[in-house]
């Protein structure tokens, strides 16, 4: 189950109902991490071996709606549940990466705030030499309303 980092929780809540501006980011940045982080952040994200976080331009057209996988208009579900539109490829791994728990979404391609978390289902061994690490369109799916 993904989870909202400390960060965006407040920042919802700060926008929601304290008036405070919070823009959102034009570009969510997909990360590979080697070790859980939690809703304040860390985990151990892969470093070197032509490793670097995908962008997704924040549009309706690279997430979908919560009404349906794969949909492209605002949102209208009912149970918050969203994914990736858009096959998100990372480069291929010219050094050995690690063992892949968790992907996560930040607001910025290096440093930045963690937004989003979430372990993955199984987790991946990625060599040096490796094709280049994916996930399909509707693969990494989050729910803001659990």
């Amino acid at each position: 189950m993904a989870a909202m980092s400390d960060y965006l929780e407040n920042k919802v809540w700060d926008w929601l109902l304290r008036g405070q501006v919070f823009p959102p980011p034009a570009t969510a940045y997909v990360a590979l991490l080697t070790a859980a982080p939690g809703d304040a952040g860390g985990g151990i994200e892969v470093a070197g071996g032509s490793y670097a976080r995908v962008a997704v331009a924040s549009a309706l057209a690279n997430w979908s709606g919560t009404q349906a996988p794969g949909s492209t208009a605002a949102s209208s579900g009912t149970d918050g549940t969203g994914e990736n539109n858009v096959v998100i490829t990372f480069p291929a791994p010219t050094a050995n990466w690690g063992v892949i728990t968790h992907f996560a979404i930040y607001d910025a391609a290096a440093a930045g705030n963690l937004l989003i978390w979430s372990p993955l289902f199984t987790a991946k061994t990625v060599n040096n030499g490796d094709a280049a690490p994916s996930f399909a369109a509707g693969a990494l799916t989050f729910q803001v309303d659990n």
